[in-house]
């Protein structure tokens, strides 16, 4: 036994209120949660797994069974074991009645616990469905971008596509690891719905009109070739000085007259999916445009996925 001469004591004292308290449910449950917080305490996590699991230390008929095991369920996760701590989590939304302690409810926090633990993308969406439709004023922005984006994984992209655009008027939810939650579903939406008529098969082929359109200066078939959707336009700091979706990018102030020049050379990125056009002569406090071709990705439609679009603009003499 761990921790200090009176820790210990105190521990001994409990175990033996527990060994007494037999047929006293309530007196049970908070002698459990007092030897519980000792053994949390003292990181003690196995031994308060094996005691809590044990079914000397009640049944499935005593009242706080749930709680009893949520604890060992968090005892395990803590310890290292998630699986079994996902087990017993699952068990408890399967065969234990809902319990409200400290004002919580602890389906819903096995609910919590499990979307952050289980592995399967399969599981993980049949957590968040059930969790949306049992607790929907609880984190339903973060719940239903998060459900998206298990379908996503899956390839599930009408499903995802349909709960992205439940999540849009959750507009301002903070989604740890995804900054730009918002945006990124509009993006996919936008996307989805828009014609993809700017998309090519061969990037040369469209480098090659778009360095046309540049020779001649014409501003108007420069347009034509770029991204309709989630097109940019950002400066050395990476920052945005214009996005697309809210508004056409209009080249006529920055082309005059074939003044213009492109590299007759593409700049391939390391990964093979994407590249860079570089650019000089331009109207504009940077003279020194790269512009960026990337492939589409979009498993939806086979038709445009894996082809290429000029998807944006980074300004200034620099290798982006």
């Amino acid at each position: 036994m761990t921790g200090t001469a009176s820790e210990r004591a105190e521990l001994s004292e409990l175990f033996v209120l527990l060994k007494e308290s037999k047929g006293d449910g309530a007196s049970r449950f908070a002698i459990l949660r007092r030897i519980s917080a000792n053994l949390i305490r003292q990181r003690e996590y196995g031994r308060l797994a094996a005691l809590l699991t044990s079914r000397k230390d009640g049944d499935d008929s005593e009242p706080f069974g749930a709680w009893r095991l949520f604890t060992a369920a968090a005892a395990y996760e803590e310890d290292g074991s998630a699986p079994i701590a996902a087990i017993y989590y699952d068990r408890i939304l399967k065969t234990w009645p809902d319990v409200i302690v400290e004002g919580e409810s602890l389906h819903r926090e096995c609910l919590e616990r499990l979307v952050s633990i289980v592995d399967s993308p399969e599981r993980r969406i049949g957590y968040y469905k059930e969790y949306l439709a049992r607790f929907p004023g609880r984190e339903a922005g973060r719940n239903l971008f998060l459900l998206a984006k298990e379908y996503e994984r899956l390839g599930e992209w009408e499903p995802a596509v349909k709960t992205y655009s439940e999540f849009l008027p959750f507009f301002g939810t903070e989604i740890p690891g995804y900054p730009d939650a918002f945006r990124y579903a509009r993006d996919v939406i936008d996307f989805r719905n828009s014609p993809k008529d700017w998309a090519y098969v061969d990037l040369q082929a469209l480098a090659g009109k778009v360095r046309a359109a540049l020779a001649a200066g014409d501003a108007a078939r420069l347009r034509s070739y770029r991204a309709k959707v989630n097109f940019f336009m950002k400066d050395r700091q990476g920052e945005e000085r214009q996005s697309e979706g809210r508004g056409l990018v209009d080249f006529k102030e920055s082309i005059s007259g074939g003044s213009v020049q492109a590299s007759p050379e593409l700049d391939m990125g390391a990964n093979g999916r994407e590249a860079y056009l570089k650019t000089w002569g331009w109207a504009d406090k940077e003279t020194t445009w790269y512009l960026y071709f990337r492939r589409i990705y979009f498993p939806a439609n086979p038709n445009v996925h894996g082809s290429w679009e000029w998807a944006g603009i980074y300004f200034g003499d620099r290798t982006p």
